[in-house]
C-alpha cells in the first residue's frame, strides 16, 4: 500500500447551527429511543456534514476519498466504531463547529483480505469550548468474495438493567440518511447494498445503533455519559428487530450492546461511564 504520510494532520473546520427545527426532526426520526433532554446524545452527527457536488460522489454515495479523506485502495466502507467524550451539553441554538484532524491511516491483512482503517479526531465546538471530542473510526475492505464471510456466533445472555426493542425499518434509515446528509448507497439502494456490497438487506447506520446505547446508557446514568466506547462487530440490517441492552460493566462501568432477536448475535457493543 502505497504511504499516506501526507494526509496525517490534515484538518478541517466546518459549522452549523443547532436549531430547533433540527432536533425536532431528530426527536420525531427516533422517537422512543432517546433520553429526554433538550439535546439528546448522538444529534452532533447531524451537524456539518462533508457536502460535494454530485461529480464529486463515490460509486458507494459518499464524497469519494481524495478529496476529504485518502484515496485508499479499497472501495467498501464501514463506520467501524469510535470513543466519545461529552464534556458539555449543547444548548440548542448554539453555533457548532466541528474541528477534524487526520489521525492515523494504516493497513493490516484480515481474515476476508485486506483492510485499511482511517482514524479522524473530532471536536465539536461552541465558541471556542469543546463540547465533544471523538475519536472516529473508519474501516475500508475489498469488494465482498463467495464464501470468506464467517458467520458470526450468537452472544450470551445478559441479567440486563435495561432493554429497548427496536425494529430497524426502510423509514428509519432514509430519515435519519437524511438528517445525517448521508448518500451511503447500502442505507437506501437495495440492489447495491446486496448486488454490489454483499450485504443481506439495507444496511443500519453504525452511528445509529451507536445512538440508541448513548441513550440507553443516559437514562440509568440520569445524564450524558462522560466516556463512550462503541464498536461494530457485524453488520445488523434492515426490518430484524434487537433488543438494545445494558448490564453493570467493569470498573463501574456499564456495558451496552444491541442484540439480534433472531438469533442472539450482537451487531455492536460498547461501555459507558458517568
Amino acid at each position: 500500500m502505497s504511504d499516506y504520510a501526507d494526509w496525517i494532520g490534515k484538518q478541517r473546520r466546518v459549522s452549523e447551527a443547532l436549531d430547533r427545527e433540527l432536533l425536532e426532526r431528530y426527536r420525531a426520526t427516533l422517537s422512543g429511543m432517546l433520553w429526554q433532554t433538550d439535546v439528546p446524545a448522538g444529534v452532533h452527527w447531524c451537524l456539518a456534514p462533508d457536502v460535494v457536488e454530485p461529480a464529486d460522489l463515490g460509486r458507494d454515495g459518499h464524497p469519494r476519498t481524495g478529496i476529504f479523506l485518502p484515496a485508499l485502495p479499497l472501495p467498501r466502507r464501514m463506520w467501524a466504531g469510535g470513543h466519545l467524550e461529552y464534556r458539555k451539553a449543547f444548548s440548542p441554538g448554539d453555533e457548532v463547529t466541528r474541528v477534524t484532524t487526520i489521525r492515523d491511516v494504516t493497513f493490516k491483512q484480515g481474515r476476508s483480505g485486506p483492510l485499511g482503517f482511517v482514524t479522524l479526531d473530532h471536536v465539536y465546538e461552541v465558541a471556542g469550548e469543546a463540547h465533544v471530542v471523538e475519536r472516529h473510526d473508519i474501516v475500508y475492505r475489498e469488494d465482498p468474495k463467495p464464501g470468506t464471510a464467517a458467520a458470526p456466533q450468537p452472544g450470551e445472555d445478559w441479567q440486563a438493567l435495561a432493554r429497548w426493542q427496536v425494529t430497524p425499518t426502510p423509514t428509519l434509515l432514509f430519515r435519519y440518511s437524511a438528517l445525517t446528509f448521508n448518500g451511503h448507497r447500502i442505507h437506501y439502494d437495495h440492489p447495491y447494498a446486496t448486488g454490489v456490497e454483499g450485504y443481506d438487506g439495507l444496511v443500519v447506520h453504525g452511528p445509529l445503533q451507536s445512538i440508541w446505547m448513548q441513550n440507553l446508557a443516559a437514562s440509568l446514568l440520569g445524564k450524558l455519559p462522560a466516556a463512550f466506547t462503541y464498536r461494530g462487530l457485524s453488520p445488523l440490517t434492515c426490518n430484524r428487530p434487537v433488543t438494545v441492552e445494558a448490564r453493570e460493566g467493569e470498573d463501574g462501568a456499564l456495558a451496552l450492546r444491541v442484540r439480534r432477536e433472531e438469533d442472539g448475535v450482537v451487531t455492536m457493543q460498547a461501555t459507558a461511564k458517568g
